[in-house]
């Protein structure tokens, strides 16, 4: 990795992850670098990845940060085994644009190409937004999440089936035996 030790920023990051070897993802939790500053890189809530103002157009190479990228408590980072490089996310850094139904699986596609089967480990939650709507999230791996699309909530709330909660009536759905609740009916009515 010595040769990528030179080159600042964006170009240094990508250099390093695609030295990284094997496949899959890479073990970014593992990994303990100086910090080494931010890189201007903002990731907007529709997905799109931004650098220096101007969207990241190609795709393989979002697909290749998302994989170094790292949740810690001080925030979102790209991380290499030499660089550990601070960046911007607006509210998830991934959005879920597809779901599945088989069996007592779910299973979710995000923008970046992972997929994630909901359950106990990967939960989904939903918040309500400041204009009352609803924003659904999956858990993907360490502390990230996506976003869920709201045509992908949509779909959930017709797998939804209704229970009766300390709280009253909640839509939910199950994945894995869990139960993860939507919200009230009369929320999902037209």
């Amino acid at each position: 990795m010595s040769e990528t030790t030179g080159k600042p920023g964006l170009e240094g990051v990508a250099a390093a992850v695609k030295q990284a070897p094997g496949r899959g993802l890479p073990p970014v939790h593992l990994w303990n670098p100086a910090h080494c500053g931010e890189i201007d890189i903002v990731i907007k809530p529709d997905g799109r990845w931004i650098h220096e103002g101007s969207p990241i157009g190609r795709e393989s190479l979002v697909r290749l940060f998302s994989t170094v990228l790292r949740k810690d408590p001080d925030g979102f980072h790209l991380v290499t085994p030499v660089e550990k490089m601070r960046i911007t996310v607006e509210d998830a850094p991934f959005v879920a644009v597809r779901v599945d139904r088989e069996g007592d699986r779910l299973t979710f596609l995000t923008n970046v190409g992972d997929t994630v089967e909901a359950g106990p480990e990967n939960a989904i939650r939903v918040e309500t937004g400041e204009d009352g709507e609803p924003r659904p999230y999956v858990h993907v791996r360490r502390g990230l999440e996506a976003l869920i699309a709201r045509p992908v909530f949509y779909e959930l709330v017709e797998m939804a089936e209704e229970r009766e909660t300390p709280e009253g009536a909640e839509l939910g759905v199950t994945s894995h035996g869990a139960w993860f609740p939507l919200g009230p009916p009369e929320a999902h009515r037209p």
